[in-house]
């Protein structure tokens, strides 16, 4: 309930009163006796201690009379100042050089009428009192104006006596205070929502940046987790913060709820998207799975394992599923290689043991071709080496892990016999012969005429033509000398 609401109930309590304002009554108890004046002045009553005032009577006429309660005690010197009452009880207001009727009081003597227009007054006063107390305090000014307009209205009705024109001056002084406190509220009211604004803005922005990624790149698990987190901040805002209006809320909603629409139309299309992919994934992987189960059973060794190889290229350039699913999806494939490559393994590892005598035959051969190196007689040579060659193939297979050396220990004899069987050719070759002679007749004629030649140059004195000669001479020589190793050979 306001202050203004509370003083109309009080004001309206005094209609029980046997009171006129601003018109005579007869009184109906002549014979009551009116309750005597204070001696002694005491402040002024508050509303609820004067709604204890006397009562009307019930009828018109009564067998006894009925005392009324004391009323609270009125500074009667300074009543006087702003009022006065007639033996009839009616009184009036003083108010700049002139008399107001404010009402009467029949049955009481002329103070007590005064004292009770002057509590009227004091009603009203002690309402502007309490409106002062709230300007101080700053309580919100939302029905100050109305109280202060109520008040005012009170006063110009003249029902009471007083010093209206102090009183409407402390109402001016209210309405310049109120309009003050008026102007602080609003202040801090635009401050306030220059901050919620701001806060509300902020929201918005950040859930425009976050729609506006690459849907390429976007991180949808952190994101979507923010972008929940701003709804629920956008809820609490609207619920507990400040209005800001409905035209500026409007517009924010729909900047926001734009934003998360479109954050929400790129999440759909890019898992869309994602599940297409990762269907095509899981399809093409499983057509790999199905060729390498089918594979893992055969003991085709060689063109299985070429086959796993080519699979494994196929399977690494094929779209990536889910992370779930393509680990699920590689475990099955690499199972299926697992499988057939343990059974290859299992197989060498038979088949390793079974050759073990083998290698200790072949061994024994590379130790006995060995002892034909170096090679003195290419004939006795060459038939030990086939007789190595015949017993090496009758031996068998040797395990995997020893096969590259045990032939690298043969042929590395056989290379040698061929080597020495090569230059035996060379040096029995008629052809080569023959063109070793030949050559080494011409160069030795040609020899012969460049020391004839060097021989009449240094006679004659040229110095020209010796130099040139013995250049010519000494190259000659160098060739000789070579092809004379080259026919000692095929001696």
């Amino acid at each position: 309930m306001t202050h203004s609401q509370e003083s109309d109930e009080t004001l309206a309590s005094t209609t029980e009163l046997p009171v006129t304002e601003n018109a005579t009554v007869e009184s109906t108890t002549a014979a009551t006796p009116a309750p005597a004046p204070a001696a002694v002045p005491a402040p002024s009553p508050s509303p609820a201690a004067f709604a204890a005032r006397p009562k009307a009577p019930a009828a018109p006429a009564v067998s006894a009379p009925v005392p009324a309660p004391a009323a609270p005690a009125v500074n009667l010197a300074e009543a006087a100042k702003f009022g006065r009452a007639e033996e009839d009880g009616h009184v009036f207001l003083l108010l700049d050089g002139e008399e107001f009727p404010v009402g009467q009081y029949p049955g009481a003597t002329q103070d007590e009428a005064l004292s009770y227009f002057v509590r009227k007054f004091d009603d009203i006063l002690a309402q502007v009192v309490l409106l002062e107390q709230r300007v101080e305090a700053k309580a919100p000014t939302t029905d100050m104006n109305k109280t202060v307009t109520h008040l005012r209205e009170q006063l110009g009705e003249r029902t009471s006596v007083g010093d209206v024109n102090a009183a409407l001056a402390r109402l001016v002084t209210l309405e310049e205070n109120i309009k003050a406190l008026a102007a602080q509220e609003r202040s801090a009211h635009d401050s306030a929502r220059a901050v919620e604004l701001a806060a509300r803005e902020a929201i918005v922005a950040e859930a425009e940046t976050i729609s506006a990624e690459d849907p390429a790149t976007i991180q949808w698990k952190i994101s979507s987790a923010r972008m929940n987190e701003l709804f629920e901040q956008w809820k609490n805002a609207q619920k507990s913060g400040m209005r800001l209006g409905r035209a500026t809320e409007e517009g924010l909603w729909k900047r926001f709820r734009s934003a998360r629409t479109v954050f929400d139309r790129h999440r759909r299309a890019y898992f869309s998207q994602l599940d297409s992919t990762n269907a095509t994934a899981k399809s093409t992987k499983e057509a790999l799975i199905a060729a390498a189960e089918e594979l893992a059973t055969s003991t085709d060794w060689g063109f299985a394992a070429g086959e796993y190889r080519r699979l494994m290229d196929q399977w690494k350039s094929s779209p990536r599923a889910s992370r779930k699913d393509d680990d699920a999806l590689w475990a099955r494939f690499r199972g299926a290689q697992d499988k057939f490559f343990a059974a290859r393994q299992a197989t060498n590892n038979a088949l390793d043991e079974e050759f073990g005598a083998n290698l200790v035959v072949k061994e024994a051969l590379i130790t006995e071709a060995q002892a034909l190196l170096p090679i003195k007689d290419l004939n006795a040579a060459k038939k030990a080496l086939q007789s190595i060659r015949d017993r090496w193939e009758e031996a068998g297979k040797v395990p995997r892990n020893d096969m590259a050396r045990v032939e690298a220990g043969l042929r590395k004899v056989e290379e040698a016999v061929r080597s020495a069987e090569d230059d035996n050719w060379r040096r029995s070759d008629p052809e080569a012969k023959a063109r070793t002679s030949s050559a080494l007749s011409q160069l030795e004629a040609t020899i012969a005429g460049l020391k004839d030649d060097l021989a009449a140059a240094q006679k004659a004195g040229d110095a020209r033509k010796v130099a040139k000669a013995t250049e010519a001479l000494a190259a000659r020589e160098l060739w000789l000398e070579q092809i004379q190793k080259a026919a000692a050979d095929f001696s």
